[in-house]
């Protein structure tokens, strides 16, 4: 195959091209308006794929179809919304040419408009795809999978990318371009609309038994499956599409500017592109992770919550995967019906996950609470418990083993213990642990020996989402639950003391986890806070009784 991908150097032509570079039969053309640039990736390419650089305007593409004769055109370039009133002119050009043809658009009137072109295409046998990336093509790959399952009335999604990821300046533009403008969407069964970038939701994005995302303000996006999901989904009443780009703080600003815009104080904001993408660009900090959710309700209550995470570098590669599943696909002999439509439909979650196999992304789904408190917030991960820990927290009861515990060497350290109902250190101290079920919430008390030490825990709410949060009296802290083997791992996320947010350099460390010895329930828990260090660590094992 020889492909051409139009703005092949850029974000996201240049990470189609990194994703399909082990493929031995492509021949890929790297184009844009800057040959320079374009020689520059070309050098820095590595793969089995080979890789030509080449000079082009997209006013020019009928001669290069003519030149080169590409049998795919990528249109990686955009923003797609500032095509003007010949947007269309490269889907024509390739059906003139009878060339197959894709894009990543992410604006929904374009994406819409390209069925206008359905007949010609299918006349000319020629493949027209548009808006081929996560918005809308994964989305709907996961709402079929869901509807498999129940009915769909009520569906929210967003994605966020990392602080690394590097944002394109094309990417900003088409952004800004409606931030704050007419957003079409449906509410409540009718045609409605929101306001770009002014309504928010908070969401946690946590694919059950792995680190999950910290709590994510997401602001709405106006994308193709506003229009084009409610058309596949005949009892969908309402959706809404967010973004959640961090840091929080520039998220903000975004924000603000995008409601003054709406209030008729500002202009448009696109003329800021160029400032937004250096700050967002300058600004990298925080986790290198990213993410994506789509939750779907039906009219009964049921709920299902699809996750998404993704470590690292391979999260930006996420937008462009659609086309690479397409490509390989199409090499394998498996092209897609002619015609011209939007990508919707044109893979199925199994496909995505075949190419999520090969990189570090992990997936999940999550159903509304039903039950306990560790299998509901662990989901399809419970399952690959050690028997006696899934035992321990399947149902509510009183164990009973040994423990030794340790204590700090410092006195304030010690105080701190005291004063949270840390046990004295000892060896072989008798153990009673019992659990009691309070509607939602879970009782935990803790004999040592004599000495009783009563949490609670419970599902978190709000920024604490995801998380099963215990009690120290004013203090809580929310532990992300992570299953490594057969191995539970609770891990601190957040921390409030007095309802008030502990800065995260205050979180408490140390390894704590629950496995199986012997066939008994092992538990391993230390607790260090930073500047004291070790306040305490006890160990040992339990059995039902």
């Amino acid at each position: 195959m020889k492909l051409l991908i139009l703005g092949g150097y850029g974000t996201f032509g240049g990470r189609l091209a990194e994703l399909v570079s082990d493929i031995a039969d492509l021949d890929i053309l790297i184009a844009g308006r800057s040959l320079e640039k374009a020689r520059a990736f070309c050098a820095c390419f590595q793969g089995a794929a080979r890789v030509h650089p080449l000079g082009l305007d997209r006013a020019d593409i009928e001669e290069a179809l003519t030149d080169h004769s590409p049998d795919l055109v990528v249109d990686a370039s955009g923003p797609f919304q500032d095509y003007g009133d010949d947007r269309y002119r490269m889907i024509e050009a390739c059906i003139a040419a009878g060339v197959d043809y894709m894009d990543l658009a992410d604006g929904a009137g374009f994406v819409e408009g390209v069925a206008a072109f359905d007949r010609a295409a299918k006349d000319a046998g020629v493949v027209v795809l548009s808006g081929v990336s996560s918005f809308p093509v994964l989305t709907a790959a996961v709402l079929a999978d869901i509807a498999g399952r129940m009915e769909i009335s009520q569906v929210e999604g967003g994605i966020a990318p990392s602080p690394y990821a590097g944002v394109g300046q094309n990417v900003l533009r088409a952004v800004l371009g409606y931030a704050g403008e007419q957003v079409h969407l449906t509410r409540a069964g009718c045609p409605a609309t929101g306001r770009g970038l002014v309504e928010q939701r908070r969401k946690t994005v946590a694919v059950p038994g792995h680190m999950p995302l910290r709590n994510i303000r997401f602001s709405l996006v106006d994308v193709p499956d506003l229009r084009l999901l409610p058309a596949r989904h005949p009892g969908l009443q309402t959706i809404w599409m967010g973004a959640g780009p961090v840091p929080e703080v520039l998220h903000r600003a975004l924000n603000a500017m995008a409601r003054l815009r709406s209030w008729g104080l500002a202009p448009r904001l696109t003329p800021l592109a160029g400032l937004c993408h250096w700050v967002l660009n300058a600004a990298k900090f925080g986790e290198h992770r990213g993410g994506m959710y789509v939750m779907a309700q039906g009219p009964n209550g049921a709920e299902e919550t699809w996750n998404l995470i993704a470590e690292g570098d391979d999260g930006p590669l996420i937008p462009s995967m659609a086309i690479e599943g397409l490509i390989r696909k199409m090499i394998n002999g498996n092209r897609p019906e002619a015609g011209a439509r939007p990508g919707v439909g044109a893979l199925s979650l199994s496909d995505y996950e075949a190419l999520f196999a090969r990189r570090r992304i992990v997936t999940g789904v999550r159903s509304a609470p039903r039950g306990a408190l560790y299998p509901d917030t662990l989901g399809a991960a419970f399952a690959n418990l050690a028997a006696p820990v899934k035992a321990f927290h399947g149902t509510p009861g009183t164990w009973a083993g040994t423990a030794d515990i340790t204590g700090s060497t410092s006195l304030v350290a010690r105080t701190l213990a005291r004063a949270l109902g840390f046990p004295r250190p000892g060896k072989g101290i008798p153990v009673k642990v019992t659990t009691t079920s309070l509607g939602g919430t879970e009782r935990w008390q803790r004999d040592f020996g004599g000495h009783r030490m009563t949490t609670t825990q419970e599902r978190g709410q709000g920024r604490m989402e995801g998380l099963i949060v215990e009690r120290f009296g004013p203090i809580a802290i929310g532990l992300a639950m992570i299953v490594k083997a057969d191995r539970l791992y609770l891990v601190p996320r957040r921390a409030t003391i007095f309802g008030l947010p502990m800065p995260r350099w205050l979180l408490p460390r140390g390894d704590t986890f629950e496995a199986e010895a012997d066939g008994m329930f092992q538990f391993d828990v230390t607790v260090k806070v930073p500047l004291l260090g070790l306040i305490a660590a006890y160990r040992g094992t339990l059995s039902p009784g």
